[in-house]
């Protein structure tokens, strides 16, 4: 989300080594971590808004990095966040997809298993959602059409790894998600006649 330079102690020993004080937010947890690049490298002061996979530790954050491979960096502070409801369009699918499979893990209770399955469901069902709603050249129509079937072909998908409790749960969330696309759709189409 942001990166600042780390300031340096006047006797610090490394303190003409590059430091950065990077903020990740993942869910609803902003942590404020410390990251050293390698070779004194600075691509880091270019990444806000870079979308990462991150392992969360009890005391630092694990990455993969494509300069040193899998880096663990400290984390110096966790701040929580209040939750958003709606989604955010104009930053779909990043935020579509980690919303959704943050709400899905939530409301289903899902295992770690459960949750490695219908994870690569879910992207090739952000894909999917991402093109036909970035498509000026479908109706609103047919946009709620579209969608309806990426979502069906998803639930199939899913519906194997779900109890009939989880199931009966995913269908009830979908009707408030059409619903609520619906609504996003239109006020879009309102937005852009204007």
């Amino acid at each position: 989300m942001a990166v600042t330079a780390h300031p340096h102690a006047e006797r610090e020993v490394d303190g003409d080594v590059a430091r950065y004080d990077v903020s990740v937010k993942i869910g609803n947890v902003v942590y404020m971590v410390l990251y050293t690049p390698p070779n004194g490298a600075n691509i880091v002061e270019y990444s806000p808004g870079t979308q990462m996979l991150f392992l969360v530790g009890s005391h630092t954050l694990t990455f993969n990095s494509k300069l040193s491979g899998t880096t663990e960096v400290p984390i110096l502070r966790r701040d929580n966040v209040p939750g958003q409801r709606d989604l955010d369009w104009s930053k779909a699918p990043g935020q579509y997809f980690s919303m959704k499979q943050q709400h899905i893990s939530e409301a289903l209770a899902l295992d770690g298993d459960q949750q490695a399955n219908i994870k690569p469901i879910l992207e090739q069902e952000t894909g999917e959602v991402s093109q036909i709603l970035r498509n000026p050249a479908l109706s609103q129509k047919d946009k709620l059409n579209q969608y309806e079937r990426i979502v069906r072909s998803s639930d199939a998908n899913i519906r194997p790894f779900l109890s009939k409790a989880q199931l009966d749960k995913l269908l009830e969330m979908r009707k408030e998600q059409r619903e609520t696309l619906k609504r996003l759709i239109a006020k879009r189409n309102a937005a852009n006649q204007n």
